[in-house]
């Protein structure tokens, strides 16, 4: 494993971290204690010591099911991530609470949830400009660092990549900033990714695989069902995803390197991402994860002929 640290927060998080919404089960799947606690054992054994998660995972199941874990390890082995602005209803339903007492309620709630006095990373969750722009806001999340209840702020932005709150992260305390950069999706090296390094933010960088499009499980022609997250796009993207991976597949990866591990790779060759978060939904898929860090060297740079 390699690891980069995270802006300027003093943190070195590891190259391949772990995604976890799927444990709030709305991957279709119920996800036991016993299954998180083997999972992150699989991934902590590879070195990985990032976790990602947030309060609307299961209206904090996720952030549950994390805490019981650490509660029974090393919890200074581990940068924790979550994220505020929205409460959970129900499979692919929230509701958005950005007023600062919401805020503030969340947060201690994810902290109970956590088992923890502190959050390293507490993030913005995708949420429009006109909460963004909240001066009071801001100040209550600025108090609660002061407190010691979080370690540093952070912007996850939507899928559209918001220039507007990227470029404005760094003036309103935030240390990190997460998109979606995959394969597939490369919007955020046309703003986001160089604003970062401006501005010394740590990148995370969300859907890695394409939500799962990269993972080479999928050809064209593939369908997806009600509990399934691409569900919710139309047909004709989820087809036209589709193709585009299978030619990357042809024409881009290096034979005989599974192409999950290679998308993960060509993440973090972009030296703006310190590390990638998959989702995970067994310690087979975590060590597998993980192995994509041996792909580049410790100046991420490919050991693989491309």
């Amino acid at each position: 494993m390699h690891y980069r640290p995270l802006g300027r927060t003093g943190l070195k998080v590891s190259v391949i971290g772990i995604g976890t919404w799927q444990y709030g089960g709305e991957w279709g799947e119920p996800f036991s204690q016993a299954a998180v606690d083997a999972i992150l054992d699989a991934a902590a054994e590879q070195g990985v010591n990032l976790i990602d998660t947030a309060e609307c995972y299961g209206d904090h199941l996720a952030e549950r099911r994390i805490g019981d874990y650490l509660a029974r390890r090393r919890r200074s082995d581990w940068v924790v991530a979550s994220k505020f602005g929205h409460h959970f209803h129900g499979p692919f339903q929230r509701s958005q609470h950005w007023q600062p007492r919401e805020v503030l309620g969340q947060l201690e709630a994810s902290l109970r949830a956590l088992r923890s006095e502190r959050i390293e990373l507490y993030q913005f969750h995708s949420g429009a400009d006109s909460v963004f722009f909240n001066d009071e806001l801001w100040q209550l999340l600025r108090d609660q660092q002061q407190a010691g209840k979080i370690g540093h702020l952070g912007v996850s932005v939507d899928k559209n990549g918001n220039p507007a709150q990227v470029q404005a992260a760094a003036g309103v305390g935030a240390a990190a900033l997460q998109v979606v950069y995959n394969r597939l999706q490369r919007g955020a090296e046309q703003h986001a990714l160089p604003q970062a390094q401006a501005d010394g933010l740590g990148v995370l960088a969300r859907v890695p695989l394409a939500s799962g499009y990269l993972s080479g499980k999928y050809a064209p022609g593939a369908t997806f069902g009600d509990h399934d997250v691409r569900h919710q796009h139309d047909a004709a993207s989820v087809q036209g995803w589709l193709r585009e991976a299978q030619q990357v597949a042809r024409d881009e990866v290096p034979k005989g390197v599974p192409i999950a591990q290679w998308a993960l790779a060509w993440c973090l060759r972009n030296p703006a991402v310190a590390s990638v978060i998959p989702g995970c939904k067994s310690p087979q898929q975590a060590r597998q994860n993980a192995s994509a860090a041996h792909l580049l060297d410790a100046h991420g740079q490919w050991r693989v002929s491309q």
